[in-house]
């Protein structure tokens, strides 16, 4: 992509990134819902919105969904006023059989969902960093069901003065690769 193709992009791709430092601010219940009707809409294979989205505000909650993240998530994330833990449906409604695709329409409704944050003034933080095993007890959900995809922090941005010193140099959009670089017409490389 050339320079001025950039230029056409909706803002709302190039402004989203995902800081560690969060202010304590709630996220407003409607707020919240803004986010799920976000994911509700987007697409997935036979429609089956295979996403499940289970949030903590509590406080006893969110203690709880923080003991679930790995240390160095713990750190920052637990400043985040709304805490997620994610999971992907393993199979299909309609005929019992493995979705292959869930995993793939589950990052559709996270998309959805931040850029929906984004217009909203807040800013989400996907992690990988967490205990699987500990996400199912915490949320009640059946691993045979459902796949723990990812615990997400949201909330509206905070100074990275807050944030431990460690990971403080690194709260700053990220580059990006180079359409060249993933990108390939007719065969790839």
């Amino acid at each position: 992509m050339r320079k001025s193709d950039a230029k056409k992009l909706d803002p709302m791709f190039i402004q989203r990134w995902s800081p560690r430092a969060f202010l304590p601010d709630p996220v407003t219940d409607e707020q919240r819902a803004a986010l799920f009707e976000a994911a509700r809409w987007s697409p997935s294979c036979y429609n089956e919105q295979p996403w499940r989205f289970v949030y903590a505000q509590s406080e006893a909650d969110h203690q709880r969904f923080v003991d679930v993240l790995v240390e160095a998530n713990q750190a920052w994330a637990q400043a985040a006023p709304l805490l997620m833990l994610v999971f992907s449906k393993r199979h299909f409604d309609h005929n019992g059989r493995d979705n292959d695709w869930a995993w793939f329409d589950t990052g559709a409704a996270w998309m959805a969902l931040t850029l929906q944050a984004n217009k909203l003034g807040l800013h989400c933080h996907a992690m990988a960093g967490f205990n699987t095993d500990g996400a199912y007890a915490a949320c009640g959900v059946d691993p045979k069901q459902y796949q723990a995809v990812c615990a997400i922090a949201v909330g509206k941005m905070g100074p990275a003065e807050q944030l431990p010193e460690t990971i403080r140099e690194t709260e700053q959009p990220s580059e990006r690769k180079t359409v060249a670089q993933f990108a390939f017409e007719g065969r790839f490389g």
